[in-house]
C-alpha cells in the first residue's frame, strides 16, 4: 500500500526540499519489497508474520532480540545444531466471526524462523533465553579464550654437575 501526503501548491517538491542523500536512497531501496505491492489488499493471509530482529556483540556475550508480541513461551523454539542457532515460533490468528466487519487487516500471523551462525568463540553449553514483555531476548556468552603464557627461555649453557 502506497503512503499518501498532501501538499500545497506553493510548497516545493518533496525532492528539492530534500538534500540528495545515497545512503537515505540505498536503505529505501533495500527495504522496498516489490511483491508486497503486487500482492492483493483483500488477501490479508498472503502476509507472513516475521519478526524484526537485533543482533549485537559486547563484551562477554553474543546477544540476539527479537521483537514478538502476542507470543508465549510454547509458542517460541531456540535450538542449537553445531554453531547454528534457530530461533522459530507461531503466532495464531484470532477466532474471526461472520458478522465482524474489518476496515483494516495490517496484523500478520503464521509461522517464522530465522538462522544465524555463530562464530566458534561462542559458548554453545551456557545459552539462556528469554520471552518478557513481547521482546525474546537470547544471549550466547563467549568461550574463555585460552590465555597466552610466556616461557622463559635458557641459553644452551648446562648446568655444571
Amino acid at each position: 500500500m502506497a503512503d499518501l501526503s498532501v501538499q500545497k501548491k506553493t510548497e516545493a517538491p518533496a525532492i528539492a526540499r530534500r538534500e540528495w542523500d545515497p545512503l537515505r536512497m540505498m536503505r529505501d531501496m533495500l527495504r522496498w519489497d516489490p511483491f508486497r505491492e503486487m500482492a492483493p489488499a483483500f488477501a490479508p493471509e498472503a502476509q507472513a508474520f516475521a519478526p524484526a530482529f537485533e543482533v549485537k556483540e559486547t563484551k562477554d556475550s553474543y546477544v540476539f532480540k527479537a521483537d514478538v508480541p502476542g507470543l508465549k513461551e510454547e509458542d517460541v523454539e531456540v535450538s542449537l545444531t553445531g554453531n547454528r542457532l534457530t530461533i522459530a515460533g507461531k503466532r495464531e490468528a484470532e477466532k474471526e466471526e461472520k458478522t465482524d466487519t474489518f476496515y483494516t487487516y495490517e496484523r500478520s500471523y503464521g509461522t517464522f524462523t530465522r538462522s544465524f551462525t555463530l562464530p566458534d568463540q561462542a559458548d554453545i553449553e551456557h545459552v539462556q533465553a528469554e520471552l518478557k514483555n513481547g521482546e525474546l531476548t537470547v544471549a550466547i556468552p563467549k568461550a574463555q579464550t585460552a590465555v597466552a603464557k610466556r616461557v622463559p627461555v635458557s641459553g644452551g649453557d648446562k648446568p655444571k654437575t
